[in-house]
């Protein structure tokens, strides 16, 4: 339509032109004459050129509205997509700050499990302990009244006696009565416990885990709980479905920071230890002296029990390490360091005797940079001051500590007194800490450490 006005435009200026042509001046040489009719033949021509042309800008401007308003559409459609991101990002963050706060609700909780489940253990001890003082008063009266009560007539009892028994076996079935609330507790406390970790290991697995705090250490991630090394296996924890043997078991479920962690050594019990990551394979730690914070002058009872916190000074108790030790060959690994920081160690494959043996050690030297102190190749029994006294009788107080040996007393005695500098002349360096090699050099310690693993591991420097 626009081609026309075009047109009309256009032709005025032709005829113009050839009027110009026509109009030349005298010197040039004369146009060939032309009529009128040839003229608007070529403005015909040159109007039809310029129809087709129109025609044609038309097509293309069609068709370039259909291209931009496809692509507007695309547009479209992708804003669209964008605002349905945006919104499904906004959701995710929602959901992981949801998922952050539930952690931090389970931790907190954990945390307080674990203090409740701790807090029982410790009652459980109690009322065991009370209960075995009971049996014992009542032994201790039976005895007393077996004369008096032999001397009735037959079928005849005081009814003081009577009274006193009935009065003791009430005591006693109140006593089992509150053992097995205590314990029942004790399991539900696990049970919760095992839930909660289950789920902090879901929350970890799926990325949303808060990381922490720039101030704590890399051990972070594992239980940093004071655990109580008295007896804590029950038997509704012993029920526990992947629970580790020792610390190698736990390391073998993937890697572990070095910490406080639960074993179960068979029919033993459940009970807490002090795991230590080595070259990829975790130890499991049996003793340690460090600061002398903890008296290790000790009775047999509580040698055999353990006592001290796993994450100071501590003895695991020889109960606990025959149960480890009694599932496999083992390897005791002894680390020393003495008052110049000069660190040394020294490896034996061991055995353990039963508590019908004393607990007798038995060592063959593997490795170490430190020549052996302790006999190999014999029964050494464990010796405390109350167990075994006759070895005792000429030792020291500063010798004192239970310990492996045909002497307790003798040149080596890792559960010694603890002295916190290193002391002048013999009599005095004697004195604490001490490891007297073959050659007669004694070395006095400032830390000691004894860790046992199976002997599937490489030895390593």
């Amino acid at each position: 339509m626009r081609a026309i006005p075009l047109l009309i435009l256009i032709a005025p200026l032709v005829i113009s032109s050839r009027m110009d042509q026509e109009q030349a001046p005298p010197d040039s040489l004369p146009p060939e004459p032309k009529s009128r009719f040839a003229m608007l033949d070529d403005v015909k021509i040159l109007a039809n050129g310029l129809l087709q042309l129109g025609h044609g800008l038309k097509d293309f401007v069609h068709k370039t509205k259909t291209q931009i308003n496809d692509i507007f559409q695309k547009l479209n459609v992708f804003d669209r997509s964008v605002s349905d991101l945006s919104l499904q990002t906004n959701e995710i963050k929602e959901e992981e700050r949801e998922l952050r706060r539930t952690t931090s609700n389970l931790q907190a909780k954990n945390e307080e499990m674990k203090t409740i489940s701790l807090e029982l253990s410790s009652k459980l001890e109690d009322l065991l302990e009370e209960k075995v003082r009971l049996q014992q008063k009542v032994r201790g009266l039976e005895e007393k009244l077996m004369p008096l009560v032999q001397s009735l007539p037959e079928g005849q009892e005081h009814h003081e006696v009577t009274f006193l028994k009935t009065f003791v076996e009430q005591q006693d079935q109140s006593i089992k009565e509150l053992f097995q609330t205590v314990q029942e507790q004790y399991q539900q406390l696990n049970r919760q416990h095992g839930q909660i970790q289950e789920m902090e290991n879901q929350l970890r697995k799926t990325g949303f885990q808060e990381a922490p705090d720039s101030g704590l250490s890399s051990k972070q991630r594992a239980p940093r709980t004071v655990a109580s090394l008295g007896a804590n296996g029950t038997q509704a924890a012993a029920a526990q479905e992947g629970m580790p043997a020792d610390c190698a078991a736990l390391s073998d479920g993937g890697s572990h920071p070095s910490g406080v962690y639960a074993i179960r050594p068979g029919p033993a019990g459940v009970f807490h230890v002090y795991c230590e990551m080595k070259s990829g394979s975790s130890w499991t730690v049996i003793q340690q002296r460090v600061d002398g914070s903890q008296n290790f002058n000790e009775t047999w009872e509580n040698y055999q029990r353990g006592f001290g916190s796993l994450e100071g000074e501590f003895w695991l108790g020889l109960e606990k390490i025959h149960a480890i030790v009694k599932q496999s060959d083992y390897i005791l690994r002894i680390e020393l360091e003495d008052w110049k920081d000069n660190k040394r160690y020294i490896e034996y494959l061991f055995s353990l005797g039963s508590p019908e043996t004393d607990y007798a050690l038995r060592l063959s030297e593997i490795q170490g940079n430190i020549p052996s102190a302790i006999p190999e190749h014999r029964d050494l029994r464990f010796a405390t001051w109350d167990h075994n006294a006759k070895k005792h009788l000429n030792c020291p107080e500063s010798y004192s500590g239970g310990w492996w040996g045909p002497e307790v007393c003798g040149e080596t005695n890792l559960n010694g007194k603890y002295v916190k500098a290193r002391a002048r002349g013999k009599p005095e360096q004697r004195r604490g800490l001490y490891w007297k090699t073959q050659k007669g050099r004694l070395y006095s310690l400032k830390t000691t450490k004894m860790l046992i693993h199976p002997t599937d591991l490489e030895s390593f420097e």
